[in-house]
């Protein structure tokens, strides 16, 4: 989908405003809580922000002031008939797609800043982790709520233990905890803390003018190769990143890029940038 071309989500609503790509989550009456249909929706948005040219960053919010209160209760308890003698349960499909699409979320070849305010429970929780720039609200609530109602944050476990380590994981899962956005922050969930929506809406402003500042091949490249070094040892880790290094080198991006750091000038990315999203604005 490289023409930047997205449907009429039931649950999202999605708008490309020049380079940036705003996902917001919109089942405000259940707190944006997430169903499989939902999750396949965030699944293709993710798919086509990948191959959407004209994108450079994806911004996660939700809509009616909570991120995500994670899986519809209501929604989980409409379970299809339990499998017959040898087969497949038909739940595991759905529940491990789930995985899936944060999997996706985590590489993107792009820059995912997720805004949180309100509830980030569950499956929201794990979506603020596998961003990469994640601003928080200090009053927000995030919480792993599913062992008190008899089951687990399955497919969220490696994301949120990778951001915050297994140690603090740990307690917060096996209690069911609830923490706030300031104690979210203090143990690495979020990059940065802000006390209104006002300072959320500034910081993001900020954030978005940043990535503007970044060639995207560049981004792509440095993301890649700091997600190498959670799996690949580091003599592969250096081949990986030299190998991402003399290929950026060799377009004529970096020279141009180089000059125009040299000479206080802008980056032709970052002018490029500066006009779509002056454009769009205006529009």
């Amino acid at each position: 989908m490289a023409d930047g071309t997205y449907p009429d989500y039931r649950d999202l609503r999605v708008e490309r405003r020049g380079t940036r790509l705003f996902v917001t989550f919109n089942r405000p009456t259940a707190r944006n809580a997430l169903t499989h249909p939902m999750m396949r929706e965030i699944g293709d948005v993710l798919s086509r922000a990948k191959a959407d040219t004209a994108v450079r960053v994806v911004v996660l919010r939700g809509a009616g002031g909570n991120f995500s209160a994670g899986g519809d209760l209501n929604a989980m308890q409409d379970m299809p008939p339990p499998p017959g003698a040898g087969e497949k349960d038909p739940l595991f499909a759905e529940y491990r797609y789930f995985g899936d699409v944060l999997a996706a979320m985590d590489v993107l070849p792009k820059p995912v800043v997720a805004l949180v305010e309100g509830g980030a429970a569950g499956g929201g929780f794990g979506m603020a982790c596998c961003a990469d720039v994640t601003i928080l609200l200090a009053d927000a609530k995030f919480a792993l709520p599913e062992p008190r109602v008899g089951f687990i944050p399955s497919q969220i476990i490696p994301f949120i233990s990778r951001r915050i380590g297994s140690g603090q994981l740990r307690r917060i899962a096996v209690l069911g905890q609830r923490i706030t956005g300031r104690e979210a922050f203090r143990l690495g969930v979020g990059h940065y803390l802000v006390e209104t929506v006002a300072e959320a809406e500034a910081q993001l402003d900020a954030v978005l003018a940043d990535v503007d500042a970044c060639d995207p091949a560049a981004v792509a490249a440095v993301k890649d190769t700091v997600l190498a070094t959670d799996t690949l040892p580091a003599e592969a880790v250096f081949d990986h990143a030299a190998n991402h290094l003399v290929r950026l080198l060799r377009r004529p991006e970096a020279p141009a890029g180089m000059q125009a750091f040299l000479n206080k000038r802008k980056t032709p990315w970052a002018e490029e940038a500066q006009r779509l999203n002056t454009t769009d604005a205006g529009d």
